[in-house]
């Protein structure tokens, strides 16, 4: 018989409507990690532990021992330890992440997102990986194994949110937030092709090409678009067959909200074209 042990579905619950927050319950000996800044609580027996290590997939929540015995087999972690701090530092992350495990009986943890919206549990079976813009991880199984994907190279760097992604692969849950509201498209029944403001962009799965296109280029009507639509130059293009999650809510369009709320700064008629992004 093989002494690999069957995967277990997390046990896990999303809770509340305006700010949700996932509830995890852990079997005795089961892993989940989150992102720095996303844990809210735990029980005592479900000890915490901060690593700069990401998950390797094989269930030991990135320990030691995965590559092999002796001095090679050390600098091999420690070389895609060190891999892994860059690609988050390029994506803006946080460098490390945070380990939960329950010990001695049944545990929980909870957890959430930054910003008021909706979760939602992504269910990984290992035939597809799911790929999510750089903000919605929250948490994951350590038998899910998180990396960094780049789409949209060409015209990148003009679309905002997206071009830096996060790549989830293996079995197991991943949790993603997101602001506002979700809606599920599937770019096959639209066409093959749909077209979406860069920061409604949450998550996709495996299949769907995504990339970023100028919009109307820069004649006269793709001028107002930017200028007048509060758009700036580009969208995001998501085609293919497949799930796609996008959120209701922009980021910048919270922030605007917010400044105008407290008497800043306003957007103007300029929109998207001459509006700057914090650092």
């Amino acid at each position: 018989m093989s002494g690999v042990l069957p995967h277990v579905t997390l046990q896990q619950e999303i809770v509340g409507n305006a700010m949700q927050m996932a509830v995890v319950n852990l079997y005795p000996g089961q892993t989940v990690y989150c992102e720095a800044g996303k844990f809210l609580f735990k029980t005592t027996n479900v000890t915490m532990e901060t690593r700069l290590s990401g998950p390797s997939g094989n269930g030991s929540g990135g320990q030691q021992g995965q590559g092999g015995g002796g001095m090679g087999g050390l600098l091999r972690q420690a070389m895609g330890t060190a891999m892994q701090v860059g690609q988050r530092a390029l994506a803006g992350e946080s460098l490390a992440f945070q380990y939960f495990t329950s010990q001695g009986g049944e545990g929980t943890v909870g957890f959430a997102g930054v910003l008021p919206g909706e979760m939602r549990a992504l269910e990984l079976d290992g035939t597809r990986a799911w790929f999510a813009e750089k903000d919605a991880f929250v948490a994951a199984e350590s038998t899910v194994e998180f990396g960094i994907a780049f789409a949209g190279a060409r015209t990148g760097m003009s679309g905002g949110e997206g071009f830096i992604l996060e790549k989830f692969t293996g079995h197991g849950t991943v949790i993603i937030a997101g602001a506002g509201n979700f809606i599920d498209l599937n770019p096959a029944d639209f066409g093959g092709r749909i077209e979406v403001d860069t920061g409604c962009v949450v998550a996709f799965e495996e299949g769907i090409q995504y990339g970023v296109q100028r919009i109307g280029g820069l004649n006269r009507q793709g001028l107002m678009n930017a200028v007048f639509g509060g758009e700036g130059l580009s969208l995001a293009t998501l085609e293919g067959n497949g799930r796609v999650i996008l959120q209701s809510l922009t980021i910048e369009s919270l922030a605007n909200a917010l400044k105008k709320a407290q008497g800043g700064d306003k957007q103007g008629p300029t929109g998207g074209l001459f509006s700057t992004h914090a650092g």
